[in-house]
């Protein structure tokens, strides 16, 4: 019989975790070929939830958690349980239920089809607001431009990976990790679902707007230099101009004398330019500070607790 682990990050989820166990048994119950796994990952909550992981280990004997020592945000908790699975088939999915358990039998049947992955997309966003609808749309379609790395509008993080696949992925060992991409760029066949949002009934959402602003950010830095290319382009623009600025200042000097410039004129010009070097420091700035803190060789991962045992007694990751 396959194992498949259920990898789920938690973070201030005590009121979902014992209806997302519930609502999840009640799927897994109905795929008697399989053996089922939970691995939840509480990720430095300030709730009860690490009580909760604890008391439902306690009633479920396939229920395992780690707790990490703080909160190293939900992709370094994604990597500490795809670290610690070991199942033949892994499922990455979210506590609060938005990712519904009832595509189980979907996503395991296309994996079995021969596919290495089978992963999920939101068809429409329920329960977003307009603006945050069109900011994820315009990040995937500029991600799609820039990068090498290709997916689909409302790509999430739900999906069944193979065991191949999950070890390529861990392999990967950058502190800062956008698993999206990291999924797309290690290749392999990925089977793609559309399915439909669902609303979370119980809890808030943890992610605010500056938050998936500073996880975008990491998304388009992550997988391309397209930003570098651009201010080096823009560069010779604003160089070029220059140039052709001066031979006309020089020409008109040499025929109608020197003219006093404009203040408004001198204004703007400086003005621009200042903003262009602001914005082009500030690129370089975000490039050279993921690779300060790459170079550092800090773990992805500190955990404080697990009921993990045999190789996962390791608790850095």
């Amino acid at each position: 019989m396959k194992l498949i682990d259920i990898v789920v990050p938690c973070f201030n989820e005590e009121e979902v975790l014992p209806l997302f166990v519930d609502e999840t048994n009640k799927v897994i119950d109905g795929i008697p070929e399989y053996s089922f796994r939970y691995i939840f990952i509480n990720d430095g909550s300030k709730d009860r939830t690490l009580e909760v992981l604890r008391e439902l280990a306690a009633k479920f004997d396939n229920v395992k958690y780690i707790s990490l020592s703080r909160n190293f945000g939900k992709e370094s908790a994604m990597y500490a349980g795809l670290e610690k699975s070991t199942g033949d088939y892994v499922i990455i999915m979210d506590a609060d239920l938005q990712h519904p358990p009832a595509m189980f039998p979907q996503m395991i049947a296309g994996v079995e089809e021969g596919n290495d992955c089978c992963a999920l997309y939101r068809a429409k966003q329920k329960g977003e607001s307009p603006i945050r609808q069109l900011v994820s749309k315009m990040f995937f379609g500029f991600q799609n431009k820039i990068s090498d790395v290709k997916m689909p509008d409302g790509a999430v993080d739900y999906r069944i990976m193979s065991r191949q696949m999950v070890d390529s992925i861990i392999s990967l060992c950058e502190k800062q990790r956008f698993s999206k991409g990291l999924f797309c760029w290690v290749g392999y066949q990925i089977k793609w679902i559309e399915y439909q949002n669902v609303e979370r009934t119980v809890g808030t959402t943890k992610w605010s707007f500056w938050g998936l602003f500073k996880y975008a950010l990491d998304g388009l830095t992550s997988f391309s230099v397209t930003p570098l290319r651009f201010i080096a382009v823009l560069g010779f623009i604003i160089s070029a101009l220059a140039f052709i600025w001066i031979i006309i200042t020089l020409i008109q000097t040499l025929i109608i004398g020197i003219e006093v410039p404009g203040y408004v004129t001198t204004l703007c010009a400086v003005l621009f330019m200042g903003g262009i070097i602001e914005m082009s420091v500030g690129v370089l700035g975000e490039y050279i500070g993921r690779i300060y803190i790459e170079s550092k060789g800090r773990p992805i991962y500190i955990a404080k607790e697990t009921n993990l045992e045999d190789k996962d007694n390791d608790l850095n990751g």
